[in-house]
């Protein structure tokens, strides 16, 4: 067997060279600027994001990288190396889906970002956006559960923001703003891309995602409140205590806008009325504060709902433990106490998948695979991380035996007859930002 597939992450340069090449022979003549943003990957925390719940991802090295020129009318113009031909809309014909002006297809990740910014309360609500041509490259694989959507929706949010002076990205390095202002106008463009992936795009998903790519801080993973929007960056830097964050895409394609992630979201809310909650974020904390967890789950209807209710209440519990391990420094304290950290990660990730495979039913046999060749390989804890029904698992190996494991996995996937995994290194990186060759 051949060495297993490395999905390495490009350099900013790079990847800021191939926009500006696609761009200019779709479009001719120059972009204006190339903005990216990245994928991320969910360390613990899975469908907690649109429950109230907590989360705890990282922005991946893996980028999106868009390069980009204003135009004087409201024509979009796009074209992207993984599709086939170019797409033309009217940012005036842009609406939500079922409506007249619905977008199919990866274009409304986009023109729903646009979309966004002008509705009534928006920040272009008032200044109507330009056009533009887009050229999109990316490194974050596509239908791999590692948000190559939410990076293409930040990427695009971050430049029409500068192009059309919102002024809501405001990074500045000498300090003279200060972090919490930073981390306001980047928050206000993650809830925009969230609005036009649920109403343009029609994925019924949670702001996870987007908070991951664009408030992320590289050595750090986001703890998120998805209930207030509240963030706390936790050390987490596994490379300091000899261990790798490995990514196992399974090439097993899955899409948030199929009808499973809106079925589970939609019998968490039926949970939400028969509790007379205000979202399963309370329930958890009540668990959390000594309330009994099967007293609260005998007063569902059914036992979907029952199932579906323990995983969130569980896996939020699961983040928090998580977070306070992380920043505890215990992975990193050496001897004893190194070894329990990392006993109690393990189990905290393992739980996860079986929770996610029984409760929550969103695994699939290559998911599955993926984290049982792990474990047997000698992972310290693994699962499968995003929406689920395909997508990539994640485990914590010793880095020095990162490579016998990532064969260890292809060859299980071989021998079931599945499709070859790729692997993606996984260190916590910076969120979206312009990018150009210069970085």
């Amino acid at each position: 067997m051949s060495a297993p597939d490395v999905l390495p992450a490009w350099e900013p340069g790079e990847g800021a060279a191939r926009a500006r090449a696609l761009f200019t022979e779709a479009f001719g003549g120059e972009a204006a600027g190339v903005w990216s943003a990245p994928g991320r990957v969910n360390v613990i925390g899975e469908h907690t994001d649109y429950n109230g719940g907590l989360a705890l991802p990282i922005a991946l090295p893996h980028r999106t990288f868009l390069a980009v020129r204003p135009r004087e009318d409201r024509t979009l113009r796009l074209v992207s190396s993984s599709a086939h031909g170019a797409a033309e809309l009217d940012l005036d014909a842009v609406g939500p889906v079922g409506s007249p002006a619905e977008v199919t297809g990866w274009p409304a990740y986009v023109a729903g970002v646009a979309w966004a910014m002008e509705q009534p309360g928006g920040p272009a609500q008032r200044r109507r956006l330009p056009g533009a041509d887009i050229a999109v490259v990316s490194c974050v694989p596509s239908g791999g559960g590692l948000s190559s959507s939410a990076a293409l929706e930040c990427a695009a949010a971050i430049a029409w923001d500068e192009i059309a002076g919102l002024g809501l990205i405001r990074d500045a390095p000498d300090g003279a703003v200060s972090p919490a202002e930073v981390d306001a106008g980047r928050a206000v463009l993650a809830a925009l891309c969230v609005r036009a992936e649920n109403e343009v795009a029609g994925a019924p998903t949670g702001g996870m995602d987007q908070a991951a790519s664009l408030r992320a801080h590289p050595g750090r993973a986001l703890l998120l409140d998805c209930r207030d929007g509240a963030i706390e960056h936790v050390p987490f830097d596994l490379a300091a205590a000899s261990l790798e964050l490995l990514v196992i895409d399974t090439r097993a394609k899955h899409s948030h806008v199929d009808g499973g992630y809106g079925q589970r979201r939609a019998t968490c809310e039926e949970a939400v009325g028969v509790l007379q909650v205000r979202d399963l974020r309370e329930v958890a904390d009540d668990v959390a504060a000594g309330a009994t967890l099967e007293a609260v789950l005998e007063r569902l209807e059914t036992e979907e709902q029952r199932k579906r209710v323990r995983h969130v209440v569980t896996e939020i519990q699961r983040v928090r433990d998580l977070a306070d391990l992380l920043r505890s420094g215990g992975l990193t304290a050496g001897g004893p106490a190194a070894r329990a950290a990392l006993a109690e990660m393990a189990a905290l990730l393992d739980d996860s998948h079986v929770s996610m495979r029984d409760d929550y039913e969103i695994s699939c046999p290559e998911l599955d695979l993926a984290v049982s060749a792990a474990q047997s390989a000698g992972a310290h804890g693994a699962r499968m991380t995003g929406g689920g029904f395909g997508g990539s698992a994640i485990a914590v190996v010793d880095a020095a035996d990162a490579a016998r494991v990532r064969a260890e996995i292809a060859r299980a996937f071989e021998d079931a007859g599945f499709a070859r995994p790729g692997f993606l290194p996984a260190v916590a990186a910076s969120p979206a930002s312009r990018a150009e060759e210069s970085d």
